[in-house]
């Protein structure tokens, strides 16, 4: 009897104490609920929907319509190449650039603080601070980079930097990465840390150099950290808009035109929130088997250094 008593207690305790944890829980949930579950719900209505307003409240069904729409659509797939097109470079620089960056900031050098402060610059400056910037100094008629350039003597007239559709999808995802690389950088410097120098001591005495250090040790010792580089860039890359939207508005010729972007023209330019909404869903659907295929690679991973 003297047992169960205190299960009784406790029990007790939870009854009395779960209208307290709810009131606590209850600004988080509306919040939730008004910022991330209602949009995505109004979101799914309005794909299955002809809708020309997101305030519309009489709707023509039209169940997959507009879904089938965009799959037969071949601007749509066009859209989806240059989008993965403009994640793959992107996510390559960045993971490129990071990892070079991560393994200097790693060395015991005379003002190390120095350069990580520098580093950390570019990703804590707003996105639209740094885009603006970034247009100006490829500006085709007053551009910093082309008054630079000629004044070297490597130009004998200003260039158009992002002119053609297809330079100018290089040139933002450039831009992208040189916005990331920092955080690329900052998470791959915390996994390297983490590496123990009696591992390249004892590299270095069997007569490993240091580029064999760094390809047998450091690489294979950062996959794990890789991986969730990957996953979080491939995303972030995929649904960019902010970058696009300031330097090129998708141009030229919808050269830089991304699912993101192509979503809010077909929204809010062509007043087509049906078409809107189900290319929203289906960038939602892409990003997730992408992360699903990274997730299982990053279980894999983890699972070998197990």
């Amino acid at each position: 009897m003297t047992s169960a008593a205190p299960a009784r207690d406790s029990r007790g305790r939870n009854e009395r104490q779960w209208p307290l944890a709810l009131a606590l829980l209850a600004p988080s949930l509306i919040v939730v609920l008004g910022v991330v579950l209602y949009p995505m719900g109004r979101t799914l209505v309005l794909s299955l929907v002809d809708a020309t307003s997101a305030l519309q409240v009489d709707f023509d069904f039209v169940g997959l319509d507009n879904y089938t729409a965009l799959l037969s659509d071949s601007d749509f797939w066009a859209t989806v190449w240059r989008t993965a097109v403009f994640t793959v470079f992107s996510t390559a620089v960045e993971l490129v650039v990071g990892l070079l960056v991560a393994q200097f900031l790693n060395q015991r050098i005379r003002g190390q603080w120095f350069f990580r402060s520098l580093v950390v610059l570019a990703w804590a400056l707003p996105t639209i601070v740094g885009a603006n910037m970034w247009r100006w100094i490829l500006h085709p008629e007053y551009g910093a980079l082309n008054g630079l350039l000629m004044r070297l003597g490597l130009l004998e007239s200003y260039q158009d930097w992002i002119g053609g559709p297809h330079q100018a999808l290089f040139v933002v995802a450039l831009i992208d990465a040189w916005k990331t690389v920092p955080l690329v950088a900052i998470l791959l410097l915390a996994s390297m840390q983490t590496i123990g120098d009696d591992v390249y001591e004892a590299a270095a005495m069997d007569g490993a150099g240091a580029l064999r250090r760094f390809w047998s040790i450091t690489i294979p010792m950062l996959k794990p950290a890789i991986a969730v580089v990957l996953v979080l860039r491939t995303i972030e890359a995929f649904k960019v808009f902010d970058i696009i939207y300031i330097i090129t508005r998708g141009g030229p010729d919808s050269g830089t035109t991304t699912m993101a972007f192509y979503t809010y023209l077909q929204a809010f330019s062509n007043q087509q929130f049906g078409i809107g909404s189900a290319a929203a869903y289906l960038t939602v659907l892409f990003i997730f088997v992408l992360s699903l295929v990274y997730l299982r690679m990053l279980r894999t991973e983890t699972k070998g250094l197990a």
